[in-house]
């Protein structure tokens, strides 16, 4: 073999080397627990502060008081002075009907009215006459009124289901447009059926739909902050008002209703807006936390790997309340120690987590 054939070997054979032994380096270093990148995890330090729980869920805006307002009589509309939108105080008339029918019936009641208290009373007969043309008169007047639309609370317009000149029932209303059927709020939903609908804006709420496992968690009067889809950056104050003890079922989920009075509302928001809400179920003060990602728990066990003289130490921790973020330690940890943070991804794969039940345990690394 030529010199230069010889020396291209050699050179070829020397590449092949270098490229087996770094294939071999990468393997043990993999073996070992991976790049230089993870030998380095993240860390947290252990910190004195707050733990807040909440449990969330979504809703719209809704008004705490709705009423479906009807005449108390059937007629023709004839005049309709409000328009879906519109800002009302309470006693305005919002609609009539064509009372001519209704005042003609009203004259011809106390015309009997009087003649019946002309007349003698004193016998059965006549008393019963009287009685008679006296509720005959009160009935009247009932039809007369019902033949306005009151509003029963300043508000606003959210509807208005008829049009002048066309007839319209009654059944919904009572005297002067004052609601006598239920006409109130539904969880997730608002009334609806009246001949015009009424919102009162001062009084709003969220109703929310909470998981079962959330709910259980759920007391009245436990504080929620609410944020807005369409209004980044605002949010409202409110508590809990409501608790529905009857469940829903969909999709084999069972979910609760529960009612958030909102307690301080921004100008911004509006009725039917959609709403996130976040209710405080749990908060401890001027404790020592750490990250939850930094905590893992197998058997009933928690631990929290802590680094020490720069190697890792499992230690076993008593932890209280489970926040959003953060968790709180009840005893294991001091204050300034760092910890490591894990990854979902990386937890069953970590050479610090003891298996509890196979590996070993104990105050240092399983």
């Amino acid at each position: 073999m030529k010199p230069s054939t010889k020396r291209r070997t050699l050179i070829v054979n020397g590449v092949l080397a270098v490229l087996l032994i770094a294939g071999i380096g990468g393997v043990v270093i993999s073996l070992r627990g991976g790049s230089a990148a993870e030998s380095t995890p993240p860390t947290a330090r252990v910190t004195r502060g707050n733990v807040t729980a909440t449990v969330s869920a979504s809703g719209s805006v809704a008004s705490a008081r709705e009423r479906s307002l009807g005449f108390g009589t059937t007629g023709t509309v004839e005049k309709i002075y409000v328009k879906a939108g519109d800002r009302v105080r309470k006693g305005q008339v919002l609609a009539r009907l064509d009372d001519t029918a209704a005042r003609e019936s009203l004259e011809a009641a106390k015309a009997s009215l009087e003649a019946a208290a002309a007349g003698d009373t004193s016998t059965a007969q006549g008393h019963a006459q009287y009685i008679s043309a006296r509720n005959a008169y009160r009935a009247a007047k009932r039809t007369l009124a019902g033949t306005v639309i009151k509003a029963p609370f300043a508000g606003i317009v959210t509807a208005v289901n008829g049009s002048e000149g066309g007839s319209a029932s009654g059944g919904l209303s009572g005297a002067g447009g004052a609601s006598t059927g239920s006409g109130g709020q539904q969880a997730g939903g608002a009334s609806s059926g009246g001949f015009i609908e009424l919102a009162d804006p001062n009084r709003l709420q969220i109703v929310g739909s909470f998981t079962e496992s959330d709910v259980t968690k759920i007391k009245k009067g436990q504080r929620a902050t609410v944020t807005f889809a369409a209004l980044p950056g605002v949010t409202a104050t409110g508590k809990v008002t409501l608790i529905d003890p009857q469940p829903q079922t969909s999709n084999n989920v069972v979910r609760y209703a529960v009612t958030i009075s909102l307690t301080d509302v921004p100008s911004e928001v509006r009725l039917g807006q959609t709403a996130s809400v976040q209710v405080v179920v749990g908060e401890a003060e001027n404790v020592l936390t750490v990250p939850t990602s930094a905590i893992r728990t197998a058997g009933g066990q928690s631990t929290v790997t802590v680094i020490e003289n720069g190697s890792r130490v499992v230690r076993r921790v008593e932890v209280g309340l489970r926040g959003d973020s953060t968790t709180e330690i009840r005893s294991g940890l001091l204050e300034g120690e760092l910890v490591v943070r894990f990854q979902a991804a990386n937890q069953a794969n970590d050479s610090s987590f003891p298996r509890f039940g196979g590996g070993p345990m104990g105050g240092g690394p399983a």
